[in-house]
């Protein structure tokens, strides 16, 4: 028995989704290689080291130091043994800023806290931003629209370090509701989820907004309309779907922008997530674990890029030539 047209359609889609799959997460691997490259070298290069902070201790102690965590050897002969360890053994090497762990014991503890509250941030993003988009779409330049994009414009303009304060001063200084900081109950969660997700929010309400506009000036809605379809059915059922596609194309960088926008809300409600240690990394020069967060920050951003051409494929016909 044959397939039928729209059978064979789906099955193509599926085909190049999975090729494009692929293709991507094998080229992850060179790019990461080249990344972790330049980290190494740039690092090690810039001023300052793991140890200026420090009270001044005995030369004897540097020394010994240096010898431990192998720094006066050579930059290239550090680069490979640091190279050997991460291929071989996926060994991110020692923490020089929490002697007695390493990179790889704080990125499995601290990241699933860091994918807990991106992830969280995303979902409720959308649930604001896509509703306004599509408001500010359905009454086009009327007063809805006018509300609906205000609204987003000064979710765009409060940096995170502004609302962050500014929620806290309401919500727990103010009305008692919901604790100040950590990262225990839900509750708990509230307050850094919201902060993490309303610029985010903001830029996702004006590219629905903006797709669902190009596409309701489609020849095939007008078709529709002329068809006597309903305006609630030509919006859901016939325009959404591609009215979407910016916010899909978005969903990459904008996932790894809440996980990097998230080391401000990390350090504001007192979070132990990985962008803490990332800020931490930075301010004492630790080159082993600042290389290990970037290059985990990396690898979510090319993953979750890869993902969203996987789904770009599979939403928009055009792209498998269907």
């Amino acid at each position: 028995m044959t397939a039928s047209p729209r059978a064979r359609r789906t099955l193509a889609g599926l085909a190049l989704a999975l090729r494009l799959a692929l293709v991507k997460l094998v080229a992850i691997v060179p790019t990461l290689l080249i990344v972790a490259t330049l980290l190494f070298f740039l690092l090690r290069l810039a001023p300052g080291g793991p140890f200026d902070r420090e009270r001044a201790a005995p030369p004897e102690v540097m020394r010994a130091l240096e010898h431990k965590y192998h720094l006066d050897e050579s930059l290239f002969a550090q680069y490979g043994r640091w190279l050997t360890d991460l291929l071989f053994h996926g060994d991110l090497g020692p923490c020089f800023k929490y002697p007695h762990r390493t990179v790889n014991e704080i990125i499995g503890a601290t990241l699933p806290v860091s994918m807990h509250l991106g992830l969280m941030a995303l979902l409720v993003a959308l649930a604001i931003g896509i509703p306004l988009g599509v408001v500010g779409a359905a009454r086009q330049n009327r007063w809805q629209d006018t509300l609906s994009m205000a609204a987003a414009l000064v979710g765009l303009s409060v940096p995170r370090f502004v609302l962050a304060p500014l929620l806290v001063l309401a919500f727990s200084l103010g009305l008692y509701w919901l604790p100040v900081a950590r990262w225990e109950s839900w509750r708990h969660m509230i307050l850094p989820v919201v902060c993490a997700a309303l610029p985010t929010a903001a830029y996702v309400a004006r590219l629905t907004r903006a797709g669902l506009i190009e596409i309701l000036g489609a020849d095939f809605i007008r078709t529709a309309r002329a068809k006597g379809l309903s305006e609630r059915r030509i919006l859901f059922v016939h325009a959404l779907r591609g009215g979407l596609l910016p916010v899909v194309s978005y969903l990459g960088p904008g996932f790894s922008g809440l996980l990097v926008g998230s080391l401000v809300v990390e350090k504001i409600f007192n979070i132990p997530g990985m962008g803490r240690y990332f800020v931490e990394a930075a301010l004492s020069s630790d080159y082993a674990l600042l290389t290990g967060v970037t290059l985990v920050y990396g690898a979510l951003l090319m993953v979750s890029n890869a993902a969203v051409d996987v789904a770009y494929a599979l939403l928009d016909p055009r792209v498998r030539g269907t």
